[in-house]
């Protein structure tokens, strides 16, 4: 088993690396294998609406980071997504990578726990998580949790050191990632972990 964590700071090494460190620690202690990807400074273009990527099945149009991410992601069995907060949101290229991660290749990740870390000086870090975690909920994926919301606090990686709740939260997180990827491998093995299909139901409010 193999969990994704996507570091989504432009600070390759900050705040929100801690915390995923953490998590990745704790998963490798589980016997999880763990793979930590950065997706970097570089620009990140938005969905262009094209909805190439349905049409074709070829995945998204723009060829970059999400899409390279995107061709891989049958390696993965769970995902964690981590952010700082800007403006009380994930950082503008998290948001882009999601947003174009989830409608190209959301398949791909259907049935998989996902979890959302965030990391902030003060304020704002509820708001952030929950805006990750709604990717999760529109794609059929169980939402990891721990024994406080997904978030660290400091302004550099030596004062998320002194946030000893933030720490163990995300050790504990780990923990239930571990604990669930299990139980869905052992509930495939018996051939009880599988969706029952409905054809899709679009509701417009405006006729």
């Amino acid at each position: 088993m193999k969990v994704l964590l996507v570091n989504g700071s432009p600070r390759q090494h900050g705040c929100t690396h801690r915390a995923l460190e953490e998590v990745k620690a704790t998963l490798e202690k589980e016997g999880i294998e763990t793979e930590l990807l950065w997706i970097g400074t570089k620009p990140i273009g938005g969905c262009l609406a094209c909805r190439a990527c349905h049409k074709t099945g070829k995945g998204c149009v723009q060829k970059d980071i999400v899409s390279e991410t995107g061709e891989r992601l049958e390696e993965f069995d769970g995902f964690v997504f981590g952010s700082p907060v800007y403006y009380a949101g994930p950082t503008g290229q998290l948001q882009c990578f999601l947003d174009r991660l989830f409608f190209a290749y959301g398949k791909k990740m259907e049935g998989k726990p996902g979890a959302s870390v965030v990391s902030c000086r003060r304020g704002g870090a509820s708001v952030s998580y929950d805006r990750i975690n709604r990717y999760f909920g529109i794609n059929r994926m169980p939402i990891v949790s721990s024994t406080y919301w997904n978030q660290v606090h400091g302004s550099s990686p030596e004062e998320v050191e002194q946030d000893l709740e933030g720490l163990q939260t995300m050790r504990i997180l780990a923990r239930e990632m571990a604990r669930l990827l299990r139980a869905i491998d052992l509930a495939k093995k018996e051939g009880r972990y599988s969706f029952e299909e409905e054809e899709i139901v679009r509701t417009n409010f405006i006729r």
